[in-house]
């Protein structure tokens, strides 16, 4: 029987890796703008300090293993960690914030388990989720668009001054999230958070990634499974959930796409080939799941973005969707179930 001809995973040299991180952060490029955009330079901040951290915490654990430090920074790993966690982080997070962040999801997201390749959960979700439930206040202080400048950024983020009150502002999923009475119409006209569709900024910012993350599929780093499988689950159960403008309704579909860390997780985060499933079935499967978990998080959590929590507990849920997803063996009509003497 004639074999195909396949090309070897290493076939584009030992830096493989090197190159898919380097596509990664090339595509963070437009949430990046959007962001600065809408935020001023606290974005920008943020992706110095939090690589500076990551890069410090990644040598130094190196150092303590007995690795090569230079060989392994080289790959982009950390980096790429720390641009996605400086991207969801408020802009302006305080200094420490940032840093407690960076050191959990480089120490206990990746290098606790070995490194790169055998982290069974997100990194920047381990480090987000860290300083989310012991620092609920500062994550959830994100600034009014257009509104801060540099040096008072620089100021409020070491510890030299507070922003103003006035700075500040819940987001549109705050908003809905803690809306009791009002309905969806009076809340969208009477509040300053939202936008056209979704919050404001938030739309940009969403369609910045979704930008970023169509790139990444054109270049195929990843396959559609796994953020088709989120959109679309998210999408149906916000359309299946959702009452119109009353006082209880949970948002739109729109809503829900394009507001919080909606597209920058379907692009970004659950297509980790880590700590998400192996399989194209299981993929789906995985975006599914946490598309699923996303809006029940949302609707009726006690967060009001679910994003990082969905995505760790299904990489928790990755092995058994593994297990049960396993490609056909190659020359075989079925999976294979067990083996016996003889065959």
């Amino acid at each position: 029987m004639a074999l195909p001809r396949i090309t070897s995973p290493h076939a584009k040299g030992n830096n493989r890796t090197q190159q898919v991180m380097l596509q990664v952060l090339l595509a963070t490029l437009p949430g990046v703008l959007a962001l600065t955009w809408q935020f001023g330079p606290g974005t920008l901040i943020n992706l110095v300090w939090a690589s500076a951290c990551a890069l410090g915490f990644e040598a130094a654990i190196l150092a303590l293993r007995q690795r090569p430090v230079g060989f392994f920074l080289k790959d982009y790993s950390a980096l790429v960690t720390a641009v996605l966690l400086a991207l969801a982080l408020p802009p302006y997070s305080p200094w420490w914030l940032t840093l407690v962040a960076c050191g959990f999801a480089i120490v206990f997201g990746k290098q606790l388990y070995g490194g790169l390749g055998q982290n069974p959960f997100n990194p920047a979700m381990i480090g987000y989720v860290v300083v989310l439930v012991s620092f609920p206040l500062a994550m959830t202080s994100w600034p009014a668009p257009h509104t801060v400048g540099l040096l008072d950024g620089l100021q409020h983020i070491f510890g030299l001054a507070a922003l103003p009150d006035g700075w500040t502002q819940a987001t549109a999923l705050d908003a809905l999230k803690t809306n009791k009475s009002l309905t969806i119409d009076e809340l969208w006209a009477q509040h300053p958070a939202f936008g056209h569709f979704g919050g404001v900024g938030a739309e940009a910012i969403n369609l910045a990634f979704l930008a970023g993350g169509l790139y990444l599929l054109y270049r195929r780093l990843f396959s559609w499974h796994a953020p088709a499988g989120m959109l679309v689950s998210l999408t149906l159960m916000s359309l299946l959930f959702w009452n119109g403008s009353g006082s209880d309704s949970h948002g739109s579909p729109l809503f829900h796409l394009l507001s919080g860390a909606t597209m920058l997780g379907a692009f970004f985060i659950v297509t980790d080939p880590v700590s998400g499933a192996t399989s194209n079935l299981g993929r789906l499967i995985f975006g599914v799941g946490v598309g699923v978990l996303v809006y029940v998080i949302r609707a009726w959590g006690g967060y009001p973005d679910g994003v990082a929590f969905a995505v760790l507990l299904m990489n928790l849920a990755a092995p058994t969707i593994d297990y049960y997803t396993r490609p056909r063996t190659y020359g075989h009509r079925k999976p294979t179930r067990g083996f016996r003497m003889g065959e």
